[in-house]
């Protein structure tokens, strides 16, 4: 296989699955991509993160460029060889990195120039440079480069961003070329204004692309507000391309987005709290480090086949936490990553036998009935 396609296999109200096609292999949608920031999912083995269910992974293209830069990337073997990983990596653009950098970058039409956080050295990124960058690493599917406000912010300024993000995805386009086998996605911009949603939808249809991403939200909007964008914000782009809602979430917001029409997520969120201490599980959320887990011989979920549930007790968890051992983060990583590809699974499966709003329903009602504790 040489090409990149997306299959549309099944709709339930908005919600879809199908498949993504690459050479590396295929994607099955809703999906959800582990975050591997600097090459790596943190706390986890490759081949670990695989046998979750994980179908793609992301890397973050301002994080490699730093560190060991794209250039030493792409003479080792590309990104694929250098982490150990098979399947598709999707890179994002260094777009939002850039943009959260405040007071240590200036934007220009052309792109930014910025100091790096690790030492202080000047850089600049463009359309252009991003999209070297993503070819040095052999991402299989790339994104523009944008620019992300924060929000709120007002009609004024969300608009010049969004037409500056639309230009240079043309630029984007531009510089990508002729990469068989490889996919460019483009990012609508907008804030939560429909008109501007709608405005960069169709410059985005216009220049064209293997797929679109809803860029912009999971800011510090709130979830109510991001779900009122979805509801128009996903109707705007292609039909037939699949749609990535960047930066998402917890559970209720990855599946609120599969409600709305979106196949691909990603969130550092699992990992994270893994590490933390927090523990994802059908009825609920657990913080393994409270006083009420020393004695407990129960796995953290009965439901679930990761190791950490497997093998060991919430008692024994609670203990390697508290005494900050690196198998917690390890296990308990694994566990929330797995709880991830589960739901994604159980999504699919729902929305193929056309019962995703009953089985949305239940969800819903099993964590409210569930054992959610303070963090």
């Amino acid at each position: 296989m040489d090409d990149f396609s997306f299959h549309l296999q099944g709709h339930d109200g908005k919600a879809r699955t199908g498949v993504i096609s690459t050479p590396r292999g295929e994607i099955r949608t809703p999906a959800f991509m582990p975050v591997g920031t600097a090459a790596t999912v943190k706390a986890m083995m490759p081949e670990s993160v695989a046998s979750t269910g994980a179908d793609i992974l992301l890397g973050n293209t301002y994080h490699l460029m730093l560190r060991p830069t794209a250039e030493r990337i792409n003479a080792l073997g590309g990104l694929h060889r250098f982490m150990n990983w098979d399947k598709p990596i999707l890179t994002d653009s260094g777009g939002f990195q850039v943009m959260s950098l405040a007071d240590l970058r200036k934007l220009t039409e052309k792109g930014v120039t910025f100091k790096s956080h690790i030492d202080g050295s000047k850089h600049e990124i463009t359309p252009e440079r991003s999209m070297e960058i993503q070819a040095l690493l052999g991402s299989d599917i790339v994104m523009c480069f944008d620019e992300c406000p924060a929000l709120p912010a007002d009609r004024a300024r969300i608009a010049q961003s969004m037409r500056l993000s639309m230009r240079w995805a043309q630029c984007s386009r531009d510089a990508f070329g002729d990469r068989p086998g490889h996919a460019l996605f483009g990012i609508q911009q907008g804030g939560l204004e429909e008109d501007f949603r709608a405005e960069s939808a169709e410059a985005l249809r216009e220049i064209g692309f293997e797929g679109y991403a809803v860029g912009g939200l999971a800011v510090g909007e709130g979830q109510e507000a991001m779900f009122t964008c979805l509801d128009f914000a996903a109707d705007q782009l292609p039909e037939d391309k699949p749609r990535y809602l960047m930066g998402v979430g917890k559970p209720d917001d990855i599946v609120g987005a599969v409600a709305r029409g979106i196949d691909m997520m990603d969130c550092v969120l699992p990992s994270r709290s893994g590490r933390t201490g927090q523990v994802f599980t059908r009825m609920g959320v657990l913080n393994i480090k409270n006083a009420r887990h020393q004695n407990d011989p129960r796995p953290l979920d009965e439901n679930c086949g990761c190791p950490a549930c497997q093998n060991y007790s919430r008692a024994y968890l609670h203990h390697v936490f508290r005494s900050q051992e690196i198998i917690s983060s390890m296990l308990l990583t694994w566990h929330n990553l797995q709880y991830y590809q589960d739901l994604m699974a159980d999504m699919r499966t729902a929305i193929g036998l056309g019962r995703f709003a009953s089985w949305q329903v239940a969800f819903h009602e099993g964590r409210a009935q569930g054992d959610v504790e303070p963090l």
